[in-house]
């Protein structure tokens, strides 16, 4: 099972504070043990939203919407994407964790869809054309 592990953002993430050497330290080795383990399969930190933009979806119209963003605690400061073997086991691994912020923090654990998720939706073609573009994205 996959499992993406979302970081949530702080008012201070969201001010750009970088995080110490002692948390980049602490940081560093967690995602050593990740690795190690055969846990991890992705993981970054994220500017904060000032740097970003979202795109509004209306039918077939699109706008744009520039941040920053008021809802501190709507937003996402990083993410880890984790395989192991159920929800639980992913809480573990998350609760070893260090504080990832300044002051207090929420991490979010959502399970990512698999293929077999979708059930007969998810064609045969459908599942090769999935092959193909992972493939490629592998090779870019």
């Amino acid at each position: 099972m996959r499992f993406m592990v979302i970081v949530k953002a702080t008012p201070e993430s969201e001010a750009g504070i970088m995080p110490s050497t002692e948390l980049l330290t602490a940081m560093g080795q967690y995602n050593e043990e990740l690795v190690n383990a055969g846990v991890l399969l992705a993981g970054e930190g994220l500017h904060p939203s000032s740097k970003g933009a979202r795109v509004r979806f209306s039918g077939k119209d699109r706008s744009v919407i520039d941040g920053p963003f008021a809802e501190t605690k709507e937003l996402i400061a990083g993410f880890w994407l984790f395989q192991v073997e159920s929800l639980e086991a992913c809480i573990e691994w998350v609760k070893r964790c260090p504080n990832p912020m300044l002051s207090d923090s929420e991490i979010e654990i959502r399970q990512v869809f698999e293929a077999e998720d979708f059930g007969e939706a998810f064609t045969p073609e459908l599942r090769e054309q999935e092959q193909r573009i992972f493939e490629k994205s592998r090779q870019s």
